[in-house]
């Protein structure tokens, strides 16, 4: 190999090592054989800008997982799912600059014995509609046992409704959004994602999955409504394979390329066959009702964030003058649990790049 005469061998031998390893992550190999994403996103990790641990009445004692962004006014409304003394449920905080964040405790409650959202009321999503909030939130009437309260199948999409994001929110329970259904690929999770308005319908991403033997497979689909107090239709197809193992949606639409992006979080396994939440990717299509499996890239993972080399979940993305911002849980270090998760923040130029 050749070194111009005005750079260090060495440097340009950590900088080959680098691009080597990064590459072999990019196509790294799964133990089931399950798809991988071969192209990456440029993605800049800022860090931590959530901690867990310190919410009003113990909120979020546990983990804070699964953010979502909104902007209202000059306020970032920022909702979270917090592990609490309770279960998993829903909580608010509020900031200007998206890296300060007020924690403002609980928005949802856990529902009475018996309802499908006693055991979990979390990872809420939501669109205005005039002076109204509509809210998609999960249900579940499962979890494990204390302290924990990790929710547990089904995954349920629950509705409320507020005037404003801050609440006080309303709960629905006559509205039946996305119902499972037996021989889908919704039959044990249809919980909500990313909502969309196109023209005078909604469309919304949302996570479905199903269980083959012991083994979950997971994947998106889109439900579509022009009522947004009454049940969605489904499509029959998903956006994407069951193999493809991913959950949970935040779009965007690139006004510069006309370029629709699906920010998801991915399930990986490791060498133990133990499956955790090991990436986020990202989806790219021209056309928001036609997808393709092989257009995707990895946007974040333990390769290029600076404190998460374990487990990194699911993401939220808003504009932010000419940069797309990112929000995710993860676990500090190299954890791969579902607890002890806090709430990133990374930047990424616009127009977005994809690398090979």
């Amino acid at each position: 190999m050749h070194f111009s005469s005005n750079r260090s061998p060495l440097i340009s031998i950590c900088a080959l090592l680098s691009l080597i390893t990064t590459n072999l992550y990019a196509q790294q190999n799964y133990p089931d054989g399950r798809p991988q994403a071969k192209h990456r996103l440029m993605c800049q990790d800022e860090g931590i800008v959530m901690r867990y641990g310190d919410g009003p009445d113990s909120c979020d004692t546990y983990g804070a997982r699964e953010a979502v962004v909104n902007k209202d006014g000059d306020r970032y409304y920022l909702f979270y799912d917090g592990a609490g003394k309770d279960g998993w449920i829903a909580c608010l905080a509020e900031s200007k600059d998206l890296k300060n964040w007020t924690k403002r405790g609980l928005i949802l409650e856990l529902g009475k014995p018996g309802s499908n959202d006693a055991k979990s009321a979390s990872s809420p999503w939501v669109i205005k509609e005039k002076d109204t909030w509509h809210m998609f939130y999960v249900g579940t009437p499962n979890t494990t046992p204390p302290p924990y309260r990790i929710p547990a199948f089904p995954y349920l999409t629950m509705k409320a409704q507020s005037r404003s994001l801050a609440g006080p929110w309303k709960k629905q329970y006559d509205v039946v959004a996305l119902p499972p259904k037996e021989n889908s690929y919704y039959t044990v999770t249809s919980s909500p994602g990313y909502i969309v308005r196109q023209g005078t319908e909604y469309l919304q991403f949302f996570s479905g999955a199903t269980q083959e033997g012991k083994i979950t497979k997971r994947t998106l689909g889109i439900a579509r409504t022009k009522d947004l107090n009454a049940s969605w239709k489904i499509d029959e197809k998903p956006l994407f394979p069951l193999e493809e193992q991913i959950e949970n949606s935040s779009v965007f639409f690139d006004t510069k390329t006309k370029t629709w992006y699906l920010f998801t979080n991915h399930i990986g396994m490791n060498q133990k066959r133990e499956e955790y939440t090991d990436a986020i990717w990202v989806y790219w299509t021209k056309n928001i009702n036609r997808w393709w499996a092989e257009d995707k890239a990895i946007v974040l993972d333990a390769n290029n964030s600076i404190w998460a080399k374990g487990a990194i979940g699911m993401p939220t993305v808003i504009q932010v003058g000419n940069r797309l911002a990112l929000l995710y849980d993860a676990a500090e270090g190299t954890s791969t649990s579902h607890m002890r998760r806090s709430i990133g923040l990374a930047w990424m130029e616009l127009p977005l790049k994809i690398t090979e």
